[in-house]
C-alpha cells in the first residue's frame, strides 16, 4: 500500500465487500456483513484524508485544499459573527469540534447531494480512527438532527443518538433557549431561530405546492407536496398533540415552521 501526501491530503485505496438488500417496505440497505437475500458487490473504495485549516462553528469547517465542508444531517447553534448573533450552545459546539479534530486528518463522505447552494461540500466527517463526527456531536447534545432529503444516510443512527442525548438532557436539551414553547404563547414571545413548538393539530389545509398542519389561526406546519413520501398521511395528525422542531418564520401576524422530514415531528406527552 502506497501512502502519498500532497497538499495536506493523505490518500489510499482498499478492497471492500459491500452487501445490498431491500426490507419488506422496499427500503434499500447496505452493510459490510452478509444478510439474507443480499447481493454481494466488490467495490474499490478510494479514501482521502484531509487536513483542516479552519473551523468556523460546530458544523462548518475549511479544508487545507480550500474546500468548505458543511456537516450533513445535523445543525449546531450559531456562533457570533458578521451580521449574526451567538445562540445558546453555539460556542460550546465550536470549541468541542476544535478540540476533537486538533491535529487530526479527516475523511469526508457525501450523500445524494454533493454540495449546497453556497458551494459547501455536504458530508459526513470521519476521523482516521473511524469516529463519526456528525454522530458524536449529536450524541453529546451539541447538535440537533436536520434531515434534508434526499440525503438520508445514517439517519437511523443520528435519530437514536439524538433521542439518547435528549433523554439525558445533554447540551442544548438542557438550554432554556430551546425549551418547548406552547403554540398559545407564540404571539407573545419573540421566538427566533431553531425552536421546539408544542400544540394540537386542528386541521390540514392543502394548497397547490404545499400543505399545512394548522395548530391555530396564526401557527401552522408547512410541508411541501414533494416531501409527502417522508410523512404518514397528513390527516392522521389531526387531533394529535405534537412537538415540532425547526426554524420559525413570520409573515405579517402569522407564523409557520417548514419541515422536510417526519423526524422533525414528535408526539408530545
Amino acid at each position: 500500500m502506497w501512502l502519498i501526501v500532497i497538499l495536506g491530503v493523505l490518500s489510499f485505496s482498499v478492497e471492500a465487500e459491500i452487501f445490498q438488500w431491500f426490507d419488506e417496505n422496499g427500503n434499500k440497505h447496505f452493510s459490510d456483513k452478509p444478510h439474507q437475500g443480499a447481493k454481494r458487490f466488490q467495490l474499490n473504495e478510494s479514501y482521502s484524508y484531509y487536513r483542516i485549516k479552519k473551523i468556523y462553528d460546530g458544523d462548518t469547517l475549511l479544508l487545507m485544499n480550500g474546500q468548505k465542508v458543511r456537516l450533513l444531517g445535523i445543525n449546531t447553534p450559531e456562533v457570533e459573527g458578521r451580521n449574526k448573533s451567538s445562540q445558546a450552545g453555539g460556542e460550546e459546539a465550536k470549541q468541542w469540534l476544535i478540540a476533537r479534530l486538533k491535529k487530526q486528518k479527516i475523511r469526508v463522505e457525501t450523500d445524494v447531494e454533493k454540495k449546497d447552494k453556497y458551494g459547501r461540500l455536504l458530508a459526513h466527517v470521519f476521523t482516521e480512527d473511524k469516529q463519526h463526527i456528525n454522530l458524536e456531536l449529536v450524541g453529546e447534545g451539541l447538535a440537533s438532527i436536520n434531515v434534508y432529503p434526499p440525503n438520508l444516510k445514517y439517519i437511523n443512527e443520528l435519530l437514536k443518538a439524538e433521542h439518547q442525548a435528549e433523554q439525558k438532557i445533554k447540551g442544548i436539551w438542557g438550554e432554556e433557549a430551546y425549551a418547548i414553547k406552547l403554540v398559545e404563547n407564540i404571539k407573545s414571545g419573540s421566538f427566533k431561530g431553531w425552536q421546539r413548538i408544542s400544540g394540537t393539530v386542528k386541521s390540514v389545509h392543502h394548497a397547490r405546492k404545499n400543505s399545512y398542519l394548522k395548530f391555530s389561526d396564526y401557527f401552522s406546519l408547512k410541508i411541501a407536496k414533494k416531501s409527502f413520501k417522508f410523512f404518514p398521511e397528513l390527516e392522521s395528525y389531526i387531533g394529535k398533540k405534537l412537538e415540532v422542531r425547526g426554524w420559525i418564520n413570520r409573515y405579517k401576524n402569522k407564523y409557520s415552521l417548514f419541515v422536510r422530514h417526519s423526524s422533525a415531528i414528535k408526539e408530545a406527552g
